[in-house]
């Protein structure tokens, strides 16, 4: 890879990386029976497509450190994407979701395995969540596996845990405050540790940490990599609602269905009068919400210039990141590929 960023290069690279070794790793685990076919497809479906973010992060956070490109490290990198689609197919389970990327979600899919069978409902998601561990467990035998010398993998090896950790403790407070009534700060910590942490800050915190960063230079990543990454989710609850599901590969309703926490509908809630309150309770967690109900809320939002407010929460955090980046003096082609996955995460449409 020449100096500069080239983006798509860069995908096709991990693109390559996840293609062989997950489809490796679904023969070897259909080989065990016939009968778990379904279930080795989902693994590869689940890694079947992306923007690739955390690989860019994790190979940016060594090349940021001085480190050269390697296809080793690359490979390293490929395995934060292993650790997103985990993290997806647990998270459409837990909320029940129906689309993801435009494709049936892994336990609706896997219902095609159980046709006529006892209780298909409940086994699909038993085995949508065993496709999650499984995607959980290879992600760490690829990192493991990359080719980069024993002592790199050291250095970052205690990371691990803290990644994992602070995504599930993510997840478990979106459960806990799903259905709550709605706080901003309360949803703010609910993204910074479901999304933020392990879509930015630790990508980077590991790619630092194999090319032996220094003191300074993590807590840089730490200072860009947070307000990056809430910004990236606050973007998505804006495109949840508000994008097409077209290019977003989601249903609108599924954050108001859900009544899940989100700053957005935490802004509409306090920017919004009694009336205005009545209307969204009688909605909010609703599981069949139509398109007339789904634009009602759209409008409430708009009439109360919550959307504006959220994407000028994103403009704050991209400016925080952008600052922290440009205090790090950083070589020219990390400092130029950080800044442009900043905008991209930030501004992207879907």
């Amino acid at each position: 890879m020449s100096e500069h960023w080239h983006p798509a290069a860069f995908r096709a690279r991990v693109d390559e990386v996840l293609r062989v070794f997950v489809a490796e790793e679904a023969d070897r685990f259909a080989e065990i029976d016939p009968l778990l076919a379904p279930v080795a497809a989902q693994v590869e479906a689940a890694v079947a497509d992306g923007k690739r973010l955390r690989a860019a992060f994790c190979y940016w956070g060594w090349r940021a450190a001085g480190q050269p490109d390697s296809d080793a490290l690359v490979r390293a990198a490929a395995s934060m994407e292993l650790v997103h689609a985990a993290a997806v197919v647990h998270d459409d389970l837990i909320d029940d979701s129906r689309l993801r990327r435009g494709r049936p979600t892994a336990h609706l899919a896997l219902r095609g395995a159980l046709r006529r069978r006892p209780r298909a409902a409940a086994s699909a998601r038993s085995l949508a969540m065993l496709v999650g561990d499984l995607l959980t467990a290879l992600a760490g035998q690829l990192f493991a596996s990359s080719g980069l010398p024993a002592a790199y993998l050291a250095r970052a090896r205690p990371l691990w845990p803290v990644l994992a950790r602070e995504l599930i403790a993510g997840e478990c407070l979106e459960i806990l405050r799903t259905g709550t009534g709605p706080d901003t700060e309360a949803s703010l910590k609910v993204i910074r540790y479901k999304t933020a942490k392990y879509t930015v800050e630790q990508p980077l915190l590991i790619g630092g940490a194999l090319a032996g960063a220094g003191e300074r230079l993590r807590e840089g990543y730490s200072a860009y990599g947070l307000p990056l990454g809430e910004a990236f989710q606050l973007r998505d609850d804006l495109l949840g609602l508000f994008g097409d599901p077209e290019r977003t590969g989601k249903a609108n309703a599924d954050d108001l269905s859900a009544h899940r926490p989100t700053a957005l509908l935490a802004e509409t809630w306090r920017l919004a009068d009694v009336a205005d309150r009545e209307q969204l309770t009688a909605l909010l967690g609703r599981r069949a919400l139509d398109a007339d109900a789904v634009d009602s809320v759209r409008a409430l939002m708009r009439r109360l210039k919550a959307p504006d407010l959220i994407e000028d929460m994103i403009g704050v955090r991209v400016e925080e990141a952008l600052d922290a980046l440009h205090g790090l003096d950083l070589p020219a082609p990390a400092a130029g590929a950080l800044t442009w996955l900043a905008r991209s995460a930030a501004d992207r449409a879907y």
